[in-house]
Formats: structure tokens, sequence, C-alpha cells
């Protein structure tokens, strides 16, 4: 249970919001202006010097809407849209900043979290959203009139490692103990369930500002367990206003012959007149541009709304596919969606109802989607009652429980690249799970261990989250070594990684430090790649693991002629063990999987009868002088000692 007031706060990519439950109702706490929104805007104060606190000379940082208003007149010193750059790298944010007036610090390396350049001083991501959440933080102190110093912080479902963890770090940064990060569409699922008690399946279709997630939720007796979720990282009503901002330009190029893109003001408020436009037409069926240019003429377009859903079809159409992909995993048909809730400010577009009515069937089953509560606030609400239910501070959600998943498979790269799965996608979190592996080499004193995500067979294909070594495993034979591997993640999708090397009680562990090197493509598309790769992947894997399962023959006859049980074979059983290992040790390399098996198995018959009189040894050796309880526990381990061909082997 969580000490004094806990908010729910939605940190939005266009607007953010900080709630709380008042009563059995979660409410938005408004800001020092009246308004609900805070826009996730900051900017650097030109002319205000003298802050408290502030180092001498050093610019005042606003937020919100004043900082809006220098969007148009001091671009270079303003900075939205933050939260597609979180947890993201030196490459990612540089194609990113593309699309914003806003540019990288100069000295900023490879390797290193990019800063922002704004005027004179330079800014992390996680460091511009910090200045966000401190605002939310002081709207919802002078409404309570106390501290407020614990939160439930809202992301996007497909947020990665890397962008949960610069989110907690802006947290932090704030000043708040970020008490749990709580998928957006499950959050709103949350709002819904306790204004409606609805129980069945439900699908949260999630059009936010920068991103787009879908997530399939089943709510049964007061617990809303999350079946599968789906989603594009780069994908929102940034894209849209991206998009009409783009055709405008070329039009003003085109007609009057003046490049807006040189001039940083301009482009921002023709971005202000798009945004406009986009608002209007989702209520009325045209909307105009009307904006004057620098040489004094003025752009003036009319927008019919038929026009305007035309140009944004390509953009709404990349959400069809997670929604689709979200369904098969949950294993159901769009005629088991009981409801479908609409989150983000989006969702207001006529265009995406129509997208979502076609998606699910509901025109045809005399449904609609829920827009019941604000699709720019519902995820706050939401936010706002899993504070409470951490909190146990009332009844209306004492008996609630909020069951998500991780939208990746976790697992690590085993012998010959292969990826040994140890947590599956959409297993519910938090989640623990242990695999055992043994070493591959004889004498192998450090194991290596690379910690990926994704859903590909190979862990080149997949992303890297992390290496660690445990060292200082006694010299073995391969194959004795008992690796036991632990994975944890936590209720935020935080990952911990433990090995233990169990004979020797050796340890060493990892919380996993999210690196920056994941490009959009890698995470929208991993899932898409699994499939479109999948036999192809498999076949390469079964290739690999036969190699390795040579390569384990191969070695254990080649000490064979070592261990004095050797001599009791035949001229002809040592004959043909040789030219087994001779014909295995020539396909080894291949790519003729029936003729390595097929080598693989008359070695394996070929030694048989040695193996045979290996195991008997080691049996006469385990009771010899023993009693029968503890010949039973040496038996034991004996027979159940991981053998090197039955399991995924270290790297």
């Amino acid at each position: 249970m969580a000490d004094g007031r806990v908010v729910g706060i939605d940190l939005g990519t266009t607007n953010s919001l900080v709630a709380y439950m008042e009563g059995d109702k979660p409410v938005v706490i408004p800001g020092v202006d009246g308004s609900n929104l805070v826009p996730s805007v900051v900017a650097l104060d030109p002319i205000r010097t003298s802050e408290p606190g502030a180092a001498p000379g050093r610019p005042t940082v606003t937020v919100g809407n004043s900082a809006r208003k220098a969007l148009i007149e001091t671009p270079e010193r303003v900075i939205y849209s933050v939260k597609r750059l979180m947890g993201r790298g030196l490459e990612e944010v540089g194609r990113e900043l593309k699309y914003f007036p806003f540019r990288l610090a100069d000295d900023v390396e490879e390797g290193e979290v990019p800063r922002i350049q704004l005027g004179e001083l330079k800014f992390t991501p996680p460091e511009i959203s910090a200045y966000v959440l401190r605002q939310l933080k002081r709207n919802a102190e002078r409404f309570f009139g106390q501290p407020v110093t614990q939160a439930v912080i809202t992301v996007p479902a497909y947020f990665n490692d890397a962008q949960r963890q610069a989110t907690k770090d802006a947290g932090r940064m704030a000043g708040l103990d970020v008490l749990r990060l709580v998928n957006e569409p499950t959050a709103a699922a949350l709002a819904y369930g306790l204004d409606r008690a609805k129980e069945g399946t439900i699908a949260v279709y999630d059009l936010g500002g920068g991103t787009f997630d879908i997530s399939i939720l089943k709510l049964r007796d007061g617990i809303f367990e999350v079946q599968s979720t789906n989603g594009d990282t780069h994908l929102g009503g940034d894209d849209i206003d991206n998009l009409l901002v783009a055709i405008a330009l070329d039009e003003i190029h085109a007609e009057h012959g003046i490049d807006l893109r040189a001039s940083p003001g301009a482009v921002q408020a023709l971005r202000k007149a798009a945004i406009d436009a986009k608002v209007r037409l989702s209520t009325e069926t045209s909307a105009r541009f009307d904006i004057e240019l620098p040489n004094g003429d003025r752009y003036q377009r009319e927008i019919p709304r038929a026009v305007f859903e035309l140009l944004i079809e390509p953009v709404l159409e990349r959400t069809a596919g997670p929604c689709r992909q979200a369904l098969a995993d949950a294993g159901i048909t769009p005629e088991q969606i009981d409801e479908v809730v609409l989150v983000g400010g989006s969702t207001r577009i006529p265009a995406v109802r129509q997208l979502v009515d076609d998606l699910f069937h509901l025109r045809a089953r005399g449904k609609r989607p829920h827009v019941e509560l604000n699709p720019d606030e519902v995820v706050a609400l939401g936010a706002a009652v899993q504070a409470d239910i951490l909190a146990g501070a009332s009844k209306a959600t004492e008996e609630m429980l909020l069951l998500d998943v991780t939208p990746l498979s976790l697992g690590i790269e085993a012998l010959g690249g292969v990826v040994a799965r140890i947590i599956p996608r959409n297993s519910t979190v938090p989640a623990s799970a242990i695999e055992h592996f043994t070493t591959g080499v004889d004498g192998q004193t450090n194991v290596a261990i690379h910690v990926v995500q994704g859903e590909r067979e190979l862990a080149a294909d997949c992303r890297s989250l992390a290496r660690f070594d445990l060292k200082g495993i006694p010299p073995m034979s391969a194959g004795l070594p008992r690796i036991e591997v632990r994975f944890l993640i936590d209720a935020d999708g935080i990952l911990q990684v433990s090995a233990r090397e169990q004979r020797s009680g050796k340890t060493a562990q990892i919380e996993v430090k999210p690196t920056y090197g994941l490009t959009d493509e890698q995470v929208e598309d991993m899932i898409i790649d699994s499939f479109d790769h999948a036999e192809e992947d498999f076949a390469r894997r079964l290739l690999i693991e036969a190699r390795n399962e040579a390569e384990t023959i191969l070695a254990a006859v080649e000490r064979a002629p070592r261990n004095p049980l050797w001599q009791q074979l035949s001229s002809g059983e040592k004959e043909a063990i040789a030219k087994a290992r001779d014909r295995l040790a020539a396909v080894k390399q291949g790519t003729d999987m029936a003729a390595l098996r097929e080598a693989t198995i008359v070695l394996d018959q070929a030694t048989r009868h040695f193996a045979e009189l290996m195991m008997d040894a080691a049996v006469s050796s385990a009771i010899r002088g023993k009693t029968m309880a503890a010949a039973g526990e040496n038996l034991d381990e004996t027979v159940t000692a991981p053998h090197p061909m039955a399991a995924a082997e270290f790297k």
C-alpha cells in the first residue's frame, strides 16, 4: 500500500493530464488556467532570467499553453512531441527531427543519450518530459494543498524497455516516486470498467498524437486481464499534421515561389493552421487554410472532408494490421469483441470511427464504439483508478485487479545463434521464468549471456537488450555445469536477469539497462517479420541445432579413445564408429538437413554400446560403498545432468 496521495498521470505526446479518485469517480485536476489539458510543450523564456533558484542568467523554462505561444515567435527555443524521442538513440532522433524545428546538440556522441539544443541550453528527452511532469505535480499540489510525491504514469503499450525506462527516469527527475507504469489502453479500460461495470471482451483502440496501440482485454469479476497487445510506436495525429503541412509547403512553393522551410516561425504558423483545419473537419464538412505569407501574399485553400479523408487514408490504414494481429494473438474473431473503446484525440476523426466500425463489424451487430468518456482524458482517468488500487484508498477499487502483458518475447542467445525463449510475448506481467542450460566446451569457466527481445528464431534478427558474464565456473566437461537462468519482469515491464551455476553456486545478474539502438522499424515490424520469415527462420534454426548436436557427438567420439572402456569394444565396432564419424564430419557444415540427420543417427547407433558401458560404470560407481538413500541421490544426479545434445547451450 502506498502512503499519502497518489495521482494518475497521462504523459501524452500532444497533451498531458493528472487525475485522482474523488470518492468512487476519477476526476482530472485542472491547471492554473482552468484547462484540464496541459500541452506537452516546453519553452525557454528569452525574457525572464530571475527564477528563484535558477543559475545567474539562466532562462526560465515554461510549460504548457504559455510555452505553446512561443512556437511562432521563437520556435528554436520550443520543443513539443518529445514523447516521440523518449528512449531513442542518436540516429533515430536525428531522423525524427526532420519533422520538427528543433535540432540535436552538436557535441552528442554515438552511445550517449541524445540532447536537444534549445537556445543556449541542451536537454535530454527525459529532462524535457520531467518539466511537463513537474508542472502536473505542481497543479496537483495546488489543488490538494499538500505535497504530491507518488504517481502512476501511463505509457503506450508498445513502448519498449528503453522507452519505459526513460519515462521512469523523467518521473524521478520531476520528484515523483513512480509506483507503476501502466499501458495506456489498459488504463482506458480501467476507467470504463469502473464507470460502467462492464464485463466481457473489450478492444481498446488508442490513436494519440504520436503512438498507436490496440489491446484486447477480458473483464471479469473486477479482474482486467490483457489478452494481447500490438501497435505502432511511430503513428499518430502528428503524422496527419505533418502530411497536411508537407502538402501546403509544396503548394506554397509552387504557387508563390516561397520555401517556408527556411523560416521555422512560418512553418509553425502553417502547422497551427493545419491542426485547426484537422480539428474542424471532425465536425464540419470542410475547412479552410488562410495564412499570410512572409511576402504579404496569402495562402488560401478549402479542404473538403472527402479530400481530407482520402489524403489521410494511408496513415489510418496502418492501424488495421496491428488490430488484426492483436485479434489473432488473442485467438478471437471481431464478432467476439463485446465492446470497443476509443482513446486519443485522433479518434474524433469520422474516418477513424468508420475504420474501427469496419474492423470490428460493429454496425452489423448493432454496436457502436464507446466515446462516452472524453478520449483526451480517459487514459488519465484510468491512471487515477490504478493509483487508487495501489493506494488501497477506496472501496470502489479494492476488489479490482489489473493483469497486463509484455508485448515482445524475451530470451537468450544459445549455441549457434538461435534464440532460447524464456518469456513469450503476451505473457501476463509481473512474470518470472526459469530455464536450465549447460556448456558446450570442455573446461569452460566463463559463460557470456546475451539477452534479446523479439519474435525471430535467430538472435541476430532480434533486439539486443543486454550482455553479461557468469564467471568463475569450475572447469568441467562440456554438459556437466547446470546453469539456471531466471528472468523477472516487474509490473512496469522492466526486466531483471540472473544466472547461477548450481554445482558451484557462482551467480551473476543484471537489471537490463536498455540501449538506445532500436529503430522504429525494428520495434514495429518484429512480430510481422516473425510471420513473414517463420518458415525460413525455422529451417535455419533446425539446421543450427542439428549442427550443434553433430558437434557435440563428434567431440564426445574424439574423447572416447581416452576412456579405458574404449578397449572393451571390438575392432568392428571401432571401425563402424570411425566410418560414421568421418561421414558426419563431412556433412556437418553443409545445408542438407536430411543427410546431416541421417549421419547423426548412424553415429549415435554406432556408439550405443559404448554409451551403455559408460552408463553401467557410472551406476556402479554411484552405489559402491553407499547406503541405498545416498546411492539414490548420486544416481539421480548422474542420470538427470543436462546432456549437451538435449539442452540449448550458451555461445
